[in-house]
């Protein structure tokens, strides 16, 4: 199958290497060429430099994976593909876009007869190796037609990815998906913190992160990770205690507002990664400022 892929970084790149080691023929396009020429070289990328040259070299029914940032990238992509796709041609949008904008562009693209998929991706870095888990949003007679693909890049061809519902759905999923990896990630953070703080017993957290990954009901992929990152450095001396977020956490809490759901830990550890950004707390402060006005409890001098 010939496939066009718009935007080439980690993911994007590795997705490309999976479809083209499983037999499949992709046209590559990225805005920085060198990246480009690299996938060309190494693993039989067709390389193209515009969208225009990439729309060109590929087949009927003309199928584009666009794998680039969120936002206005996407939405300008979606918009030069419909000046060069045809009726009958394939967008699937990979990334992590809001499933509100994936249901608009689908029926913007819809004004010629362009089909859309919005195909939720999970599985980061290691994708390359272990497989994606995908969450499909669109047309069943449209998922035949790219099936390959998603046979392709999942862990095997029947695990690990499937259609959800209609277009919107596959956004939609990996938007919850998403917030269910905030609230995992902050329950482990917060427990390791909990064993550190512990004086006296001496924890090895690598060791106990090593113990849980066998037979314990808290064994996750996510303790894996967490125990190859304390492998050699308990300290995370290199790490600053800064833990941004990309977007879908929030949209998940808004979600949950929309739909009356009550969704505590989602919420505060989204809420944990905003406090995460601080150098300096005003709220603490103000805490600190009431104590001593109602109290007369002492407060720690400021640095100057």
């Amino acid at each position: 199958m010939n496939i066009g892929m718009v935007g080439l970084g980690k993911m994007g790149a590795n997705m490309a290497r999976r479809l083209i080691k499983a037999g499949h023929s992709v046209v590559g396009y990225n805005l920085t060429g060198d990246i480009t020429n690299q996938l060309a070289t190494e693993v039989g990328l067709i390389p193209s430099y515009s969208l225009e040259d990439l729309v060109e070299k590929l087949d009927r029914p003309k199928i584009v994976w666009i794998m680039v940032p969120a936002g206005v990238p996407v939405e300008h992509t979606v918009q030069n593909l419909y000046e060069l796709l045809s009726a009958g041609d394939i967008v699937i949008d990979g990334g992590n876009s809001n499933f509100n904008h994936s249901i608009k562009r689908a029926d913007f693209l819809s004004g010629k007869e362009i089909q859309f998929m919005d195909a939720g991706v999970s599985g980061g870095i290691w994708g390359l190796e272990e497989g994606y888990s995908m969450m499909v949003g669109g047309e069943k007679s449209t998922l035949e037609q790219v099936k390959p693909i998603f046979e392709a890049l999942a862990p095997t061809p029947d695990q690990g990815w499937g259609l959800m519902g209609p277009v919107g759905s596959g956004h939609y999923v990996k938007m919850v998906h998403n917030g269910i990896e905030y609230g995992l990630m902050q329950a482990y953070a917060e427990g390791f913190e909990i064993m550190k703080a512990r004086k006296g017993f001496d924890l090895d957290l690598h060791q106990i992160a090593e113990t849980w990954r066998y037979g314990s009901v808290v064994r996750s992929w996510l303790l894996d990770l967490t125990a190859n990152a304390l492998e050699n450095d308990q300290e995370l001396s290199a790490i600053a205690g800064y833990v941004p977020d990309s977007g879908e956490g929030r949209w998940t809490v808004f979600e949950a507002i929309n739909q009356d759901v009550p969704a505590p830990v989602i919420t505060l550890s989204l809420m944990q990664r905003f406090s995460s950004r601080q150098d300096e707390s005003y709220a603490a402060k103000i805490l600190a400022a009431m104590r001593n006005q109602f109290g007369g409890h002492a407060v720690k001098k400021a640095k100057k």
